[in-house]
């Protein structure tokens, strides 16, 4: 039976016993609190000092001229009674001045750089350009990081059914994929190209789960990191979607409530994407993939297709997979250890044998091997398909497909070729105007038009 099909079976809308103690022990391990970090209340519980406070407030008066301060809190995202005495400070060093006072309070009120305040913002701006919001530090990062990391059993089998419920698999498939997604450690999916590996972990994504907080920026060493990345990490509510405090936060502006992290690298793959990045235009660091994976899926895809050799980027993994430390370099040459909480999956089409040794192989805790289709499988990928397309596909069709272009061709099946070669039909049928239905003329002709001939001899 196919996850299609049980699913049809399944009433996904009301959560099962499991899910139910899945749900309990989640809250249990945090005490009945899920992480959410505090506002801070003082510039000592921010885990900012006053001197980088000050050269905040100066930079972004430097770029932006005249800021209320009502502005200046939400720019570095604290609450305003942490930036007031700042202004204050400034005030009386003449580096800031009023421009517009309001009766309200000096929260309402304008403030510009003198020019003495210009030259010390220009000074700042040598060390880096970052604006805000202040940045988390490190040790508060490491703490959020191992308060939310997933523990065994933060998933069942009816969750996991629900996330693969578009995917055709079998159930000798789900019943091996189950129990290493549910461990949240490292996995090798190996097989044949076309079964639809990065389609199955990508659905990992869709599992349900709780939400986690991402910082927008980190601390260490006087060095500015840059963590939160819209391209990679998914905001759950309107006030994570922009860097500004709202009136009344729920919990630390700094950070930012996002969808467990899914992240897919592939063939561009390269070790120096796996550091710290320092960023030129900005004097800062970005995270590397695994950094702002914490908490979440790391993809490498096509494992084995990068240019660098594969013995060197599985010696990249193996002390922090060992240890669930990670150790990045500053290009002044000095490192600094983060935490490595992130399910790093490998998707490869080549033989394990051929990626790396027993030490490393060992390492990864569960190794799926992806088969190619049986014809019960194949036959109800190609329906689905069909079904998507709105196109009829008929016994006969069917018959037709598995007799000659896999009985007497001697082709092995794949999970994608019912997709491609149902696509080449459809572009046939719009480019000749036909009528929209499938023909054994056409499924023939695609064939031929996506598969290379074996018989074909280049002179």
């Amino acid at each position: 039976m196919s996850t299609a099909q049980i699913a049809e079976q399944i009433n996904f809308e009301t959560p099962d016993i499991e899910d139910i103690r899945v749900s309990l022990q989640r809250k249990g391990d945090r005490g009945g609190e899920r992480f959410k970090p505090e506002i801070p209340s003082s510039i000592e519980q921010a885990g900012v000092s006053q001197t980088v406070m000050e050269q905040l407030v100066l930079k972004n008066l430097y770029f932006r001229g005249e800021v209320s301060g009502r502005e200046l809190s939400r720019l570095l995202g604290v609450a305003y009674s942490l930036v007031e005495p700042i202004i204050d400070h400034l005030k009386r060093e003449r580096y800031i001045e009023s421009k517009r006072a309001s009766s309200i309070g000096s929260i309402s009120a304008y403030f510009a750089n003198t020019d003495s305040g210009r030259a010390r913002a220009r000074e700042a701006l040598e060390a880096n350009q970052h604006l805000g919001p202040v940045a988390v530090p490190l040790s508060q990062y490491e703490a959020g990081v191992q308060q939310q990391k997933i523990k065994p059993g933060w998933t069942s089998e009816g969750r996991l059914r629900k996330a693969f419920s578009g995917a055709v698999v079998s159930e000798d498939f789900l019943g091996q994929f189950g129990p290493a997604v549910n461990s949240f450690k490292s996995m090798l999916i190996y097989g044949k190209p076309g079964n639809g590996k990065t389609f199955l972990a990508e659905q990992l994504a869709r599992i349900d789960s709780d939400a986690v907080y991402i910082p927008y920026y980190i601390e260490s060493d006087g060095q500015i990191i840059k963590v939160f990345d819209p391209l990679h990490h998914e905001t759950v509510d309107e006030a994570s979607s922009s860097i500004f405090l709202t009136d009344d936060p729920q919990y630390d502006p700094r950070w930012v409530k996002c969808k467990r992290p899914f992240l897919t690298t592939g063939g561009e793959l390269t070790l120096p994407m796996l550091d710290l990045m320092y960023v030129e235009g900005a004097k800062i660091y970005d995270a590397p993939y695994q950094f702002k994976a914490n908490n979440g899926i790391y993809l490498v895809d096509d494992f084995g297709r990068q240019v660098v050799s594969p013995a060197q980027l599985l010696n990249r993994w193996i002390y922090p997979l060992d240890r669930g430390i990670d150790y990045l370099s500053f290009r002044t040459g000095t490192k600094v250890a983060v935490p490595f909480e992130c399910f790093l999956v490998f998707s490869s089409n080549l033989n394990p044998e051929d990626l790396g040794d027993e030490a490393f192989l060992r390492r990864l805790d569960y190794k799926m091997f992806m088969s190619n289709p049986a014809p019960d499988e194949f036959v109800t990928i190609l329906r689905d398909f069909c079904v998507q397309r709105d196109l009829e596909c008929s016994d006969e069709i069917v018959q037709h497909i598995l007799r000659e272009h896999y009985d007497k061709a001697g082709r092995k099946m794949r999970r994608c070729h019912p997709r491609d070669v149902i696509r080449v039909v459809i572009d046939l049928i719009s480019y000749e105007k036909r009528p929209y239905e499938l023909t054994t003329e056409l499924i023939d002709r695609a064939y031929r038009m996506k598969f290379v001939s074996k018989s074909y001899n280049i002179e």
